[in-house]
């Protein structure tokens, strides 16, 4: 306080000096308001014009009371910077001036809800006068909590009274946030008896606020698809936010005026094994007991369905579903009728033949069915004709096998029937020549020859050898008529092997030759190692006879005469002695002097 008495007087001297010179005018302008979020850092500008320089003025920051008294906050002058010890801004704000252009700007970090308060910027010149400018301070905190909930009981329409239909609430924000309900997007207004809004703030410990909104109305039965929300809406630095909640839905209760009731499944038409859902619903949603009856039988359905598995044409029929309303006990019926399409077994006359070769016979297939159907034969997977008709002519092995009748009902898939007939050509047993009948094969190898027969009945296959030796077939299987049989033969030498058939209308034979052969590739080995203990012994001579091998110089005279025959020698020696004898390719001893 000191250093502000100096000042004053400083300038009582100065307004001396200046004896009756004319009073300038300090100006100060400021803005209305400065807007920032709770924990943000507020920056307040105040600027300011004199005719004297920075040092002449003294600049002070307060803040209102609510008593409408100033706090002072800062204060500066030629000499003296400080901030005022003990307000609830002491450790948070700096104040920086900017002379050249006149401008002093306060910041004040980390603000609070209390912050907001209106602040004063006072500017004194020793000779100017003073002068003031106010900016509010104005705190926004978004809301961090928005909640729905809707009523979780169903309520029945066309009620004279009210029914709670949700409830919204939003937390934590500043200034207060406002709730507003939609139905379809279309905003709701309290109406009395039809609408009712009522809410409530809570100012939490903080200083926040909280704002609780509950929904009541008359309901309609056009509300069951109606979707209820909330719209909060809160002020933050330099406008309006708007946020909205999720889409809710009520339940409705309303009573059927109508009952329908439909095959739900198969579509189309229905056949004898396919299951059939009904569905039967009214067109209300009060709670209600459905039963469907057909042929006073009554059915109880799952959760407005029936299902009746495996159906025959004796569901055929009308079948009326019954509603009764829970809370009235009144009743209300619809009906559908059901029509099942069947496809009788298909039946083959004969079932079965026996033909002699040459012969001609004819088949029929027929199935009873409610709708028209189409029949086909076919043989080996493939189509031989078409219709109840099956002609065969001219019978022979070809002719034989089984022949499948199946009868179809083209407007439904999958309704099919089949059955069918055996042909059997009677005649003495054919061999396929087709097989392989000749084989050469290496010793000790095996050999499996294969029989295929056809005739009716099915002949007797046995195998037998050239010699009379019986063979113990490997496989044999026997058919109605046909046989295929095999059998494996081990090649020790050259064999002939027969197929033997027979049955009461003939016989056939075939026969089968195989021819034993060495085995090529160990006779080979064998001569190549011979071969290779040839050349061996050979390079063993030569090494020897230029004394590479033996303890042999090899400094002999090339010039010494050769005898007159090629001595191919062999060195023998006795266990007794250390001599060796060689001898000549004639068996004569060679004399040392001549080794």
């Amino acid at each position: 306080m000191d250093t502000r008495l100096s000042v004053s007087l400083l300038a009582g001297l100065v307004l001396l000096l200046h004896g009756f010179t004319a009073w300038a005018v300090v100006n100060v302008e400021m803005e209305d308001r400065v807007e920032v979020l709770k924990g943000e850092t507020a920056q307040m500008t105040c600027m300011f014009s004199s005719d004297d320089g920075i040092g002449a003025l003294t600049i002070q920051w307060f803040y209102a009371l609510k008593t409408g008294e100033k706090q002072i906050i800062y204060y500066q002058d030629a000499t003296v910077q400080s901030v005022e010890r003990g307000t609830q801004f002491t450790d948070r704000i700096a104040v920086n001036v900017t002379a050249a252009t006149g401008e002093v700007l306060l910041t004040i970090t980390d603000v609070q809800l209390k912050d907001q308060q209106e602040f004063v910027c006072l500017v004194t010149s020793l000779t100017d006068g003073y002068s003031e400018g106010r900016t509010k301070l104005l705190v926004f905190e978004r809301p961090d909590y928005l909640s729905i909930e809707g009523s979780q009981t169903g309520i029945y329409a066309d009620k004279d009274a009210l029914a709670k239909i949700g409830f919204c609430e939003v937390k934590n924000g500043f200034p207060k946030p406002n709730i507003i309900w939609y139905r379809n997007n279309t905003p709701l207004q309290a109406i009395p008896d039809v609408v009712k809004v009522v809410h409530s703030t809570t100012t939490e410990s903080s200083g926040l606020f909280s704002v609780s909104s509950e929904l009541s109305l008359k309901v309609m039965k056009e509300d069951k698809d109606a979707q209820f929300y909330c719209e909060v809406t809160y002020l933050v630095p330099g406008g309006t936010k708007m946020i909205e909640t999720n889409r809710i839905n009520i339940t409705v209760y309303y009573p059927s005026t109508e009952v329908h009731v439909w095959v739900e499944s198969p579509k189309g038409k229905i056949k004898e094994g396919d299951s059939i859902t009904f569905n039967c619903h009214g067109n209300g949603n009060t709670p209600s007991v459905y039963a469907i009856w057909h042929k006073e039988v009554e059915y109880e359905l799952q959760n407005n369905m029936l299902i009746l598995e495996n159906v025959t044409r004796r569901h055929n029929g009308r079948y009326e579903c019954i509603l009764t309303d829970m809370e009235t006990y009144d009743d209300l019926s619809g009906n559908a009728t059901v029509f099942v399409d069947y496809l009788d077994a298909a039946v083959v006359l004969p079932a079965e033949m026996e033909l002699d070769h040459g012969e001609e016979v004819t088949a029929t297939c027929n199935a009873l069915s409610s709708l028209q159907t189409h029949t086909a034969w076919f043989k080996d997977g493939g189509e031989l004709a078409v219709g109840h008709t099956l002609r065969l002519k001219d019978a022979n092995f070809d002719t034989a096998g089984t022949y499948t009748c199946v009868v179809t009902v083209p407007e439904i898939d999958g309704m099919k029937k089949m059955e069918t007939l055996r042909v059997n050509v009677k005649g003495p047993p054919e061999i396929t020549k087709t097989v392989e009948t000749h084989f050469e094969e290496s010793l000790a190898n095996k050999v499996d020859l294969i029989c295929q027969v056809r005739g009716f009945p099915a002949p007797e296959v046995v195998w037998t050898t050239s010699d009379g030796e019986v063979l113990e077939p490997k496989s044999h299987m026997k058919e109605m008529d046909s046989v295929h049989s095999v059998v494996s033969v081990a090649v020790t030498s050259d064999l002939t092997a027969f197929c033997n058939a027979s049955n009461k209308y003939g016989a056939d034979a075939l026969t089968f030759n195989i021819k034993a052969k060495s085995n090529g590739v160990i006779i080979a080995v064998i001569i190549i190692c011979i071969l290779l203990l040839a050349i061996l012994g050979s390079v063993l001579y030569f090494l020897y006879k230029k004394g590479k091998i033996c303890g042999r110089s090899g400094k002999q005279d090339l010039t010494k005469e050769k005898s007159g025959k090629d001595n191919i020698v062999v060195e023998m020696k006795g266990d007794n002695t250390e001599d060796a004898i060689l001898l000549g390719v004639n068996g004569e001893k060679l004399s040392p002097s001549n080794q």
